[in-house]
C-alpha cells in the first residue's frame, strides 16, 4: 500500500515538472495532478493488460519476440493517458505525441524510483 501511495505521488510530481517543461501538456495544480495520477494509476490497473495484449496482437508480438516489449507497454500507458485527459478537465495534452513522451518520462522516472526505494 505505501508503495502505491509513493507512485502515486512520485508521478503526480513528474506530471507537474512535465506541465511545466512541455509546452503541450497543461496542468492546474498540485491536488489536479494527484488526482490525475489516481486516474492513470486506475486506468493502468485495470486497462494496462487489455491494451497491451491488443497492442502485442495488431504487431504480430514483434517487439516482444525482439525483447522490445516495453515499447508496447509505453504506448499503451500513453494511450491511458489520453483517456485520463478526457476524464479530467485540468489536466490536457495537445495530441498523442505529448502523451507519448508523458509515458516515457513517467517510466523512466517510476523505474529509476523502484530501484532506489523498493
Amino acid at each position: 500500500m505505501l508503495q502505491w501511495v509513493v507512485h502515486i505521488v512520485i508521478d503526480a510530481l513528474v506530471l507537474l515538472a512535465a506541465a511545466n517543461m512541455m509546452p503541450k501538456v497543461h496542468l492546474k495544480g498540485f491536488k489536479t495532478a494527484i488526482i490525475v495520477a489516481l486516474t492513470i494509476g486506475i486506468l493502468s490497473f485495470l486497462l494496462s493488460w487489455l491494451l497491451t495484449l491488443l497492442l502485442n496482437v495488431a504487431t504480430l508480438g514483434i517487439f516482444y519476440f525482439l525483447g522490445l516489449g516495453f515499447i508496447t507497454r509505453v504506448i499503451a500507458y500513453a494511450i491511458i493517458i489520453e483517456l485520463a485527459d478526457q476524464f479530467s478537465s485540468d489536466f490536457k495534452t495537445e495530441g498523442f505525441l505529448p502523451s507519448l513522451w508523458l509515458a516515457i518520462f513517467i517510466a523512466i522516472v517510476g523505474g529509476i524510483v523502484d530501484a532506489i526505494l523498493f
